[in-house]
């Protein structure tokens, strides 16, 4: 059988390469390490932004930023439920002023992917060879199309017909994937470069929940569930991404739980 790819993405025949995963998570016990496997020397918890519009532009909103604004406290154990205003504002997904769109679910941003990329590949010895777990749930991406008005009838056609082949191609690589049982996620093991999580966002839409590279130098979780990823990894490598200017981000242990009712200090609105 000829090797399933797409871009620089290969489906990984058997689960070697996660092993050391499986052996180290804890089970989803709602800790840090149940997220990324507890066995570095630091942790990292890195925000995935909110959003609103500025002019004609939609800007980053950093967790930071809606914390002051709402008179709660920034914190490493924070939930955005705690700091996003009354819950009745956090369920509409809006704060006039401050916010307008909540912080992405389960999926790492493309920005803050690629600022993780160009710090962790210097903490690798291999950043050629980089295994990723994509949870089985997330199913075959799905598009909508915008044609500008007096587009061709065969250009239509044309575009709707590549993104059918890239979608089939997107479920064959999955479907010749080792699947490794991560506890309550089990997921499809790929393999490439660490550049090749670029691919995840023009193929598909559905990044990684986990990835790390060969050597196991650092290892990145994304729960379907949460709105920011964990990083684990040396501390030097973790020093180097709470350092950096383009990432919020916090340092966590690997015991942190990481349920909404974590955040002791910005107790839960009352409900309206």
């Amino acid at each position: 059988m000829s090797e399933q790819r797409l871009g620089g993405l290969s489906a990984a025949r058997d689960v070697h390469g996660a092993a050391w995963v499986l052996a180290a998570l804890r089970d989803l016990d709602c800790t840090v390490g149940s997220i990324v496997p507890p066995v570095f020397e630091a942790y990292a918890r890195v925000f995935h932004p909110a959003s609103r519009r500025t002019g004609e532009d939609v800007v980053a909103v950093r967790w930071a930023e809606v914390a002051d604004a709402n008179g709660r406290t920034m914190h490493p154990a924070v939930q955005w439920g705690s700091i996003a205003g009354s819950r009745e504002e956090h369920f509409s997904s809006t704060q006039p002023g401050s916010w307008e769109w909540e912080p992405s679910e389960g999926q790492l941003p493309w920005e803050i992917a690629q600022r993780l990329v160009a710090i962790l590949a210097e903490h690798t010895g291999d950043p050629a060879t980089t295994f990723f777990g994509v949870w089985e749930g997330w199913g075959i991406p799905q598009s909508i199309f915008f044609f500008p008005q007096g587009t061709p009838d065969e250009e239509q056609r044309q575009a709707r017909d590549a993104h059918d082949a890239e979608v089939a191609a997107w479920r064959e690589l999955l479907a010749s994937a080792a699947l490794f049982q991560v506890p309550e996620r089990p997921m499809h093991l790929l393999q490439g470069p660490l550049a090749a999580i670029e691919d995840f966002y023009e193929f598909c839409s559905d990044p990684p929940s986990l990835w790390w590279p060969a050597d196991a130098r650092w290892c990145v979780g994304t729960d379907i569930d949460l709105m920011t990823t964990y990083v684990g990894g040396s501390r030097r490598a973790i020093e180097a991404l709470l350092a950096d200017e383009q990432l919020e981000a916090m340092p966590v242990s690997d015991d942190q739980s990481i349920t909404w009712e974590a955040d002791t200090i910005n107790p839960l609105p009352d409900l309206p």
